[in-house]
């Protein structure tokens, strides 16, 4: 198994919650102070290298117009940190392509990115979320076949290396595509895709080879999700890499009570405010997905993990605490009942907890949980019962 420390590199010092209706879209940019945003850029960053020398590998995201998420350009501090580490992997989760106008820029980028570190980049590619699409002025019902037409085209950008090539699209039309540089990785960087709930689009990852990411969910879901991308290794091969990640919110401390009052820090998170009208534009899901949820069989994220107490969340996976040898054994509860998995990305950080204690939360991870679980199996294959 493999370990990605990670923040969204939150700004929490708002005005009481109970003052503004959401955290989101429209919170107006006088509540952020520039020289506090520079302390907090400065000292997130001093976590990711913290954990280059720990032995754990830095994920990076990209969220914009919030204050959950600092880091409205993940290519930045990818760049900034493959100068500055030495031994981490950096995974950028991700690329909101359907939100970006060109492609490939992002190929460039990325390119850029994956040299100076001198391979050590993984590529991670997404819709962008619900709310993201009111600034981006994207259109909801696209954003699907926007996604999966940029990577076509970053990917042909990152393997044809033997001059200019034209590319038709729906959405992208390009004439004389010759990127320069080239990634430092072959055929190219790792890929992953997130956010998904569509069985269809789930096993199209897996037949691509890429690497199918869950955050916060419950395990259930995550099993059910997981499955789906295992067994398209049966159905259509896995033509190179590929596995399953998921991401928890992680606190590690030496005491019960340290680690409970910092598990409630993480949960800062859950509880962003966001209005309802940017929570689901109309087009962003498929119909069925709005019946099933006004119907209560499906909410996404569901209010249970929003709104129950630690001890719930704890159970579903969802927020993992507590001492050394508590949390290793949280997380292979979790990983034997969703089937396995290859990459544990932990948010580590979120709201107001302090940099010292993130700092020992993280340090004593990686020196006392990390070596317990290194050893688990990746991910295998499964079969659908139709198919046994």
């Amino acid at each position: 198994m493999y370990f990605w420390h990670f923040t969204e590199m939150p700004y929490p010092h708002l005005p009481d919650l109970d003052t503004i209706t959401s955290m989101r879209v429209n919170l107006p940019s006088k509540h952020f102070d520039p020289k506090i945003g520079a302390d907090l850029y400065n000292r997130y960053l001093d976590e990711h290298l913290l954990a280059d020398d720990l032995g754990l590998n830095i994920m990076l995201n990209e969220h914009h117009q919030t204050a959950t998420c600092m880091d409205v350009c993940a290519p930045l501090s990818a760049a900034i940190l493959a100068r500055q580490t030495s031994k981490a992997r950096i995974c950028i989760l991700g690329n909101p392509v359907a939100n970006r106008a060109n492609p490939l820029r992002i190929a460039e980028e990325m390119a850029m990115i994956d040299c100076i570190s001198r391979g050590r980049l993984d590529t991670g590619f997404v819709r962008g979320v619900p709310y993201e699409t009111f600034a981006a002025n994207s259109n909801p019902t696209q954003t699907v076949e926007r996604l999966w037409e940029g990577i076509d085209l970053i990917v042909k950008a990152w393997t044809t290396h033997d001059g200019p090539f034209n590319f038709e699209g729906k959405f992208w039309h390009k004439r004389q595509v010759n990127l320069w540089p080239r990634p430092y990785q072959t055929p190219h960087p790792q890929i992953w895709i997130t956010g998904s709930s569509d069985k269809g689009a789930i096993s199209k990852v897996g037949e691509r080879g890429y690497i199918f990411a869950m955050f916060l969910q419950p395990y259930d879901k995550v099993k059910d999700m997981f499955d789906t991308y295992r067994a398209s290794f049966v159905e259509h091969g896995l033509p190179g890499g590929g596995g399953l990640a998921y991401m928890p919110l992680v606190y590690t401390a030496e005491t019960d009570e340290e680690a409970e009052k910092g598990a409630k820090e993480l949960t800062w998170y859950l509880s962003a405010k966001t209005e309802p009208q940017f929570r689901n534009p109309p087009g962003y899901v498929p119909v069925a997905f709005n019946v099933k949820a006004l119907q209560g069989t499906y909410s996404g994220r569901t209010d249970a993990v929003r709104t129950q107490g630690l001890e719930y969340l704890r159970e579903q996976g969802v927020l993992i605490y507590g001492k050394p040898d508590s949390v290793a054994q949280q997380i292979k509860r979790f990983y034997e009942k969703v089937g396995g998995f290859d990459h544990l990305l932990m948010m580590q950080q979120a709201g107001f907890l302090s940099h010292e204690r993130t700092v020992s939360s993280m340090t004593l991870f990686a020196k006392e949980v990390a070596p317990q679980l290194k050893d688990l199996p990746r991910t295998k294959p499964i079969r659908h019962a139709k198919a046994a």
